[in-house]
C-alpha cells in the first residue's frame, strides 16, 4: 500500500469491508513478539512492529550489566507456547534469555514483521484508524495500535549537582559501557536496588574499591538459584507434563507467597521480612554494617529484592556502604554531606527508570486531539491496564495499573493478547469500526483500585517506592493476581463501546 493510498483511506472500516485489520506494535520486546505469534494464530496477520533499536531484545537488550539475571524462575518466565527445557539456571541469567528471545523470534518468523531502528515519534487517531509516524518511514495508517513498550526502559538520572562534571567513565546501568575495564578499579555505584544488587554482588570482587552510595536501605531475599545439568534437561524434554507441572509450581509459588503479602496477608508477609533479616544476620556479620542495611519499613513495600551475593559482597573488606547523602558530583567522585570526597575511577548510576511514561514520549493523540501526557499527567492510568478513554483503537501490554511486582509479565501479557483478540473477534462479528472503553467503567473501576491499594503494603508499609505516582498512591493492581487472570479469561464487553 502507497503512502497516498493509505493517507486517503481513512474511514475505512476493516470489519466491514471483510478484510483483515492493519495492526502497528510499537516494540519488540518480549511482550511485542509474542502478540505477533498470538495474533497471527487468530488470524490477524497484516501485522508491522516498530522497534526503536537495531535489534530486538527490549528490557534484555537494553540491560547487559554484570551479574544481570530475572527474579522470576525460568520455565514461567516463558512463553506458554514455547516451553524450554534448555534452562541452565533456576533464575536465567540476561544473555540466555535474550538468547531465547532471538530462538521464538527466529521460529515464528517475527522478524519479517519488525522495522528496526524506527521509532515511533506520533501516533494520531483520525477515526476510526491511526496514523503512525516513525523515523525513517513514511506515515501510515493502521486500524489498531499495539503499545508494547514495557515499563522499564526510560532511564532515570538522579538531579544531583555536578553529575557531568565526573572526570572518570561514568554511565546508567541500562547504559553499561562494556569497554570499561573495572579490575583494580574504584568504583562507587549510586543506588542499592535489584540493579545495583546484582552487579555490587558479581563485580566487588575484581574491582579495587567498591563504595556503594545508599539512600534507601532495601528487604534482599535470598536467590535459591540452581544451575540445571543435561540430564535433568532431557528428562524435561522426554516428560513434556514434568515441564508444564514445573510452569504450575512456581506460578501457584509465587501467587500463595509473594502476592498474598503484597495485599494484606500479614502472616506470609512476615515470613518473607523473618527470611530476609535471617539472610541478613548470617552473611552480614559486621553489627554496624547490617543496622544499616537494615530497612525500617515492611518487606514487600517496594519491590523484593532476591540476591543471594550482595550481602557478602558488601561484607568483603575492599568493600563500603556509605549512608551519607551525597551534595555533589566533583570531577574526582563523589561529595557527601559530611564532607567527605570518596575518589572515583567509575562511577555507576543505578537510579532506576521513568515509570510513568510507558509509551512516552511518543506523542499520541486521541479523539478531539487529546494528548495522552496530558491526559495522564504524571498518573498513568488505564482499564485493565490496556485501554484508555478517549482513545479507541488503542491497546497497551502491560499498561498503567497492571499487576507487576515479582510476576512473570510473559504471562500477563500473554492473558492480555487473549484479551485483545476477543474484542478483535467481537468487532469482526458486528462490522464495528472502532472499541473503546466507556468513561464510566473506566472511572469506577479506577476508584475501586484506588481505594483498594491503601490497604496493600504497598501503600501501608511505610516506604516510599517507584511503585507510587504523582497521586501519592501505587500505580498498580491492588487485589491478588488471581483475579486479574480471571478477568482475563472473558470480556466484559458492557463495559466498551463498540462504534459501527
Amino acid at each position: 500500500m502507497g503512502q497516498a493510498e493509505n493517507i486517503a483511506d481513512l474511514n475505512s472500516s476493516w470489519a466491514k469491508e471483510g478484510r483483515t485489520p492493519r495492526i502497528a506494535i510499537v516494540g519488540a520486546g518480549l511482550s511485542g513478539i509474542g502478540a505477533v505469534i498470538a495474533l497471527r494464530k487468530a488470524g490477524y496477520s497484516d501485522l508491522t512492529v516498530y522497534e526503536k533499536a537495531e535489534r530486538i531484545g527490549g528490557t534484555w537488550r537494553d540491560n547487559h550489566y554484570p551479574g544481570l539475571s530475572c527474579d522470576v524462575p525460568s520455565y514461567w518466565y516463558s512463553y506458554s507456547f514455547e516451553p524450554n527445557a534448555d534452562w541452565s539456571h533456576r533464575f536465567s541469567y540476561g544473555p540466555e534469555i535474550l538468547k531465547y528471545i532471538d530462538h521464538v523470534a527466529e521460529k515464528y518468523d517475527v522478524m519479517s514483521t519488525v522495522q528496526l531502528n524506527s521509532p515511533v515519534t506520533e501516533l494520531t487517531y483520525l477515526g476510526p484508524r491511526w496514523r503512525l509516524k516513525a523515523e525513517g518511514h513514511d506515515p501510515q495508517i493502521f486500524d489498531f495500535v499495539i503499545s508494547a513498550t514495557g515499563i522499564l526502559h526510560h532511564p532515570a538520572y538522579p538531579d544531583i549537582a555536578g553529575l557531568d562534571a565526573f572526570k572518570g567513565a561514568m554511565f546508567h546501568t541500562t547504559r553499561w559501557d562494556d569497554s570499561v575495564a573495572l579490575e583494580g578499579k574504584r568504583v562507587g555505584i549510586i543506588g542499592t536496588g535489584s540493579t545495583s544488587a546484582q552487579i555490587v554482588g558479581e563485580i566487588t570482587k575484581k574491582v579495587g574499591h567498591m563504595s556503594v552510595f545508599q539512600r534507601t536501605p532495601h528487604w534482599v531475599a535470598p536467590l535459591p538459584q540452581k544451575e540445571y545439568g543435561p540430564i535433568w534437561k532431557t528428562i524435561l524434554r522426554t516428560f513434556p507434563a514434568l515441564h508444564l507441572f514445573l510452569v504450575w509450581f512456581y506460578k501457584r509459588l509465587m501467587l500463595t507467597t509473594f502476592a498474598k503479602a503484597t495485599i494484606g496477608d500479614v502472616e506470609e508477609q512476615q515470613k518473607i521480612q523473618q527470611a530476609c533479616l535471617e539472610m541478613l544476620e548470617k552473611t552480614v556479620p559486621d553489627p554496624e554494617l547490617r543496622a544499616k542495611l537494615t530497612p525500617d519499613y515492611k518487606a514487600t513495600c517496594k519491590r523484593l529484592i532476591f540476591c543471594s551475593d550482595f550481602y557478602p559482597a558488601i561484607s568483603h573488606d575492599n568493600a563500603e556502604l556509605v549512608t551519607a547523602g551525597i551534595t555533589a558530583i566533583e570531577p574526582e567522585g563523589v561529595r557527601t554531606e559530611d564532607g567527605r570526597m570518596h575518589e572515583l575511577d567509575v562511577l555507576v548510576l543505578a537510579t532506576g527508570f521513568k515509570v510513568s511514561e510507558f509509551i512516552l514520549p511518543t506523542k499520541v493523540y486521541g479523539e478531539n486531539n487529546l494528548e495522552l501526557s496530558k491526559q495522564w499527567d504524571g498518573a498513568p492510568r488505564a482499564h485493565r491496564a490496556m485501554t484508555i478513554p478517549g482513545f479507541p483503537n488503542f491497546w497497551m501490554l502491560e499498561g498503567p495499573t497492571g499487576p507487576v511486582g515479582n510476576l512473570s509479565l510473559i504471562s500477563i501479557t500473554e492473558n492480555q493478547i487473549a484479551y485483545m483478540i476477543q474484542c478483535l473477534d467481537k468487532m469482526k462479528t458486528e462490522k464495528a469500526a472502532s472499541i473503546e472503553v466507556k468513561p464510566e467503567a473506566f472511572e469506577s473501576l479506577n476508584r475501586e483500585m484506588a481505594e483498594a491499594v491503601r490497604t496493600t503494603t504497598w501503600a501501608t508499609g511505610g516506604c516510599t517506592s517507584w511503585y507510587i505516582d504523582k497521586t501519592g498512591i501505587p500505580n498498580l493492581y491492588p487485589w491478588h493476581p488471581s483475579r486479574f487472570y480471571k478477568e482475563m479469561e472473558q470480556v466484559d464487553f458492557s463495559e466498551y463501546k463498540l462504534t459501527s
